[in-house]
C-alpha cells in the first residue's frame, strides 16, 4: 500500500510573545521591545533586533544598545491566554487544530483546500482570520508533514500571497535539501538530536540534503531510532499526525451594563446572578474553582484585571465579594468611571472530589474557613491576614502578611539566596518593635564593636531599660550584616546570639542606633 503523506497547514505568528505582551501593555508592536525573564532577554521585537538585541542578552546590555528600549516581563500564561481567541477563530474555519505552542498551530488542510478552492486560498483565509484576532502578520506553510510545513512558514513573505508558502506534494525533500542541518536541533527532533547534529557537522554534513542522501539502514545502525527519525525528517518523510486538541469547555461568564454603573453596590448586585450561574457551570463540569480572573471594563476604556485565589473553592458569594473588593481598589488602583462590563473566568480548577466537605459538614477547618470568610466579607479583603515567612536578611524583613485566601507573593521571594540570612532554627518569638537593651562588660562599660568586628570587651550581661540585668553564660558573634553598601542608604549591623543564666537564648543586634533584642529562642 502506497504511503500518503499528511498535508498540513501550519500557521505561524512571528514574535508572538512580543505581540501578546505588547497588546496587554498597550504598547505599539513596532516599538523596540524586549521581554525579560530572570534578567535575560527572552524575546525581542523586530525593531529591537535591528539594534542587535537578541535572545539571551542581559538586560543591562540590551538597554545600553537602545536607551529607549521598552522592557516588559515575559509571562508564559499571557502567551497562552492571548492565543486562545485565535485558536477558537481558526476552529470555526477548519476543524481539528493542534496547538504546538503559543503562536504556532497546525491543521490538516485537505478538507479546507476542497472547501476554499485550493491550498493557497485556504492558507490566505487562515492568515486573514488570524489577523482579525490580533495575530499581527500571521504566515502559513503548507507541505507534507508538520516539520516541512514549519520550515515553509518561516520562509514566507510579509505581504499578499507571499504570506503563504505551498510545498507541492512529493517535493518536500527537494525543498528541505538546501536547508542547514541545524534545523533538526529544534523542538521537532527527538531526544538526543543535539548530539547527533553535532556529530553530523563533524563528519562534514552541513545540509538536510546531505543527511537525506545517506542510506537509511546505515543511519539507523549508527544512530539508532533517534537518528532514523531525524533522517526521515530530513528526507521529507514526516509521519507525525496532526492531533487536534479537545476544545476546553467555556466556563467564562460576562455581563454588560447599559448605562454604565458607578456605584459598587449596584455592580455587586448586578453580578450576583452571573456568579451563581458561573459556579453552577463549574460544578456541572465536576470541577471546583480555586482561582478566578476578574476583568472590569469602564466607560472610559480602562481595564482592571486581577487573579483572586481561594483557600478552598469559590462559592457565588465569594465571587461577588471579589468583584466588590476589586471595585473598591483592594490592591489596585480603582477605576475612574462607570463600569460597563464584568467578566469572570476560571484561572485554576480542580476535581470536585478533592474538595468534598467532611462527612457531616462540620470539620474544624471548615468552621474556621467559613468564620474567617464571613469576617472578610463584612470588613474587606485585607481585614483577615495570615502570617508567612518570606525572603530577606533580617527577621523583620522575612515577616509577611497576606490576605486570607491569597498566595504569599512579594518583592522578597523566600526561594532566592539571601546572604547574611539567619540560618535555621529560627527564633520562636520575634519582637515587634525590637526591644532596646544595654550590653555590659565585666567592668560595667557598654560593649562596642569596631570597624574590623573586634569587641571592646566580652559581654557578660544585658538588660532592658529599667529592668534587672541578665547574666550571660554563653555568647557567639559578632556576624556582620552590610546591606546596600554601594548606595547612600547603606546600613551596617552586627548580630549576636547569647544565652542567659536562666537558659533562655536571645538574638541581639548592634547597629547605629545601639543594642536591640530582636528575638528570643523559646
Amino acid at each position: 500500500m502506497r504511503w500518503e503523506p499528511p498535508r498540513v497547514a501550519l500557521l505561524w505568528c512571528p514574535d508572538w510573545p512580543v505581540t501578546a505582551a505588547a497588546q496587554s501593555a498597550k504598547v505599539l508592536v513596532d516599538a523596540p521591545i524586549a521581554l525579560i525573564s530572570g534578567g535575560i532577554v527572552h524575546a525581542s521585537s523586530a525593531a529591537a533586533r535591528v539594534e542587535g538585541i537578541r535572545r539571551g542578552l542581559r538586560l543591562r546590555e540590551a538597554q545600553a544598545m537602545h536607551p529607549d528600549l521598552v522592557v516588559l516581563d515575559y509571562d508564559a500564561a499571557l502567551d497562552n491566554r492571548a492565543f486562545e481567541p485565535i485558536i477558537t477563530a481558526l476552529e470555526a474555519l477548519v476543524p481539528g487544530v493542534q496547538v504546538l505552542r503559543p503562536g504556532l498551530c497546525a491543521v490538516q488542510v485537505r478538507g479546507a483546500a476542497r472547501y476554499y478552492g485550493g491550498e493557497l486560498p485556504a492558507g490566505l483565509f487562515l492568515t486573514g482570520r488570524a489577523d482579525d484576532e490580533g495575530a499581527g502578520g500571521a504566515r502559513v506553510g503548507i507541505a507534507d508533514g508538520i516539520f516541512t510545513a514549519d520550515q515553509a512558514a518561516r520562509r514566507t513573505g510579509a505581504q499578499g500571497n507571499d504570506r503563504v508558502h505551498v510545498v507541492q506534494t512529493g517535493h518536500s525533500a527537494d525543498f528541505l535539501a538546501p536547508l542547514g542541518i541545524g534545523l533538526l536541533d529544534d523542538q521537532q527532533g527527538p531526544v538526543g538530536a543535539a548530539a547527533i547534529v553535532t556529530l553530523l557537522r563533524r563528519l562534514g554534513i552541513r545540509t538536510l540534503g546531505d543527511f537525506a542522501g545517506l542510506p537509511a539502514d546505515d543511519v539507523t545502525s549508527r544512530f539508532g531510532p533517534p537518528g532514523a527519525r531525524l533522517h526521515a525528517l530530513a528526507s521529507g518523510r514526516d509521519s507525525w499526525p496532526v492531533t487536534p486538541r479537545t476544545p476546553p469547555q467555556d466556563l467564562d461568564v460576562m455581563i454588560d451594563f447599559e448605562p454604565a454603573l458607578d456605584r459598587v453596590d449596584q455592580v455587586a448586585f448586578g453580578v450576583r446572578a452571573m456568579a451563581e450561574r458561573f459556579i453552577l457551570d463549574v460544578t456541572a463540569a465536576k470541577l471546583v474553582c480555586t482561582a478566578i480572573r476578574v476583568e472590569l471594563d469602564s466607560d472610559s476604556g480602562e481595564l482592571s484585571e486581577r487573579v483572586w485565589l481561594h483557600p478552598r473553592s469559590f462559592t457565588p458569594g465569594d465571587v461577588v465579594d471579589r468583584v466588590r473588593w476589586q471595585l473598591q481598589g483592594s490592591g489596585e488602583v480603582g477605576l475612574s468611571s462607570g463600569i460597563t462590563r464584568v467578566r469572570v473566568s476560571p484561572e485554576a480548577v480542580d476535581a470536585i472530589g478533592n474538595h468534598e466537605s467532611g462527612l457531616w459538614g462540620q470539620g474544624p477547618d471548615e468552621r474556621i474557613h467559613h468564620g474567617l470568610s464571613r469576617v472578610q466579607s463584612m470588613l474587606g479583603h485585607g481585614a483577615v491576614l495570615m502570617p508567612g515567612v518570606g525572603g530577606g536578611r533580617t527577621l523583620h524583613e522575612r515577616q509577611q502578611f497576606v490576605a486570607w485566601g491569597d498566595r504569599l507573593v512579594g518583592d522578597r521571594p523566600a526561594g532566592q539566596p539571601w546572604p547574611g540570612q539567619l540560618p535555621t532554627p529560627l527564633p520562636g518569638t520575634v519582637f515587634s518593635p525590637r526591644h532596646p537593651v544595654h550590653v555590659f562588660s565585666r567592668t560595667g562599660a557598654a560593649v562596642a564593636v569596631d570597624e574590623r568586628g573586634a569587641l571592646s570587651a566580652p559581654p557578660v550581661s544585658f538588660s532592658a531599660t529599667g529592668t534587672q540585668a541578665r547574666t550571660l553564660t554563653a555568647w557567639a558573634g559578632p556576624w556582620p550584616i552590610d546591606e546596600r553598601w554601594w548606595s547612600e542608604d547603606a546600613t551596617s549591623s552586627w548580630r549576636f546570639q547569647a544565652v542567659d543564666d536562666t537558659g533562655c537564648a536571645w538574638l541581639l543586634v548592634l547597629d547605629a542606633g545601639g543594642w536591640w533584642a530582636e528575638a528570643r529562642y523559646d
